[in-house]
């Protein structure tokens, strides 16, 4: 899972996980780390609408229902620091501040987008499994 397996490729297809696989390992993997940080209620909707164009603090809680304004700011805040999301700050009164994504965010994107497409294309067949009687 990890870096620190000699002769590991990128690619799923070609990777051969140990047996079983160590906890730590699994727990220190950068793709463990990432899918858990995109895969947060908030994220993905926020990483995708800040794709579109930047976004001012309000206008984006208006774009997001059902997310108060503490989960936005303490979103936000994780986006910022793990460099997917730039803050700027503008000195007007009251100071006002706006989100874009990073060009890190916006190289997220396009991976983002095919696991979307991936979902949509799929959904309807696991839909479908998950109605079977166990």
């Amino acid at each position: 899972m990890s870096t620190s397996n000699i002769g590991v490729s990128a690619s799923l297809h070609d990777h051969r996980l140990p047996m079983p696989v160590p906890v730590g390992e699994y727990e220190r993997c950068p793709v463990t780390d990432v899918l858990r940080q995109v895969s947060d209620k908030w994220t993905l909707l926020l990483l995708t609408l800040l794709g579109g164009h930047p976004y001012r603090f309000n206008e984006l809680h208006r774009a997001v229902e059902g997310i108060s304004p503490r989960m936005l700011t303490r979103t936000l805040r994780t986006l910022e620091s793990d460099g997917l999301v730039d803050r700027e700050v503008f000195p007007t009164l009251p100071p006002s501040v706006e989100y874009r994504l990073t060009p890190l965010g916006v190289s997220l994107l396009e991976p983002l987008s095919a696991l979307a497409d991936w979902a949509v294309d799929h959904h309807a067949e696991i839909a479908a499994v998950r109605q079977r009687p166990s």
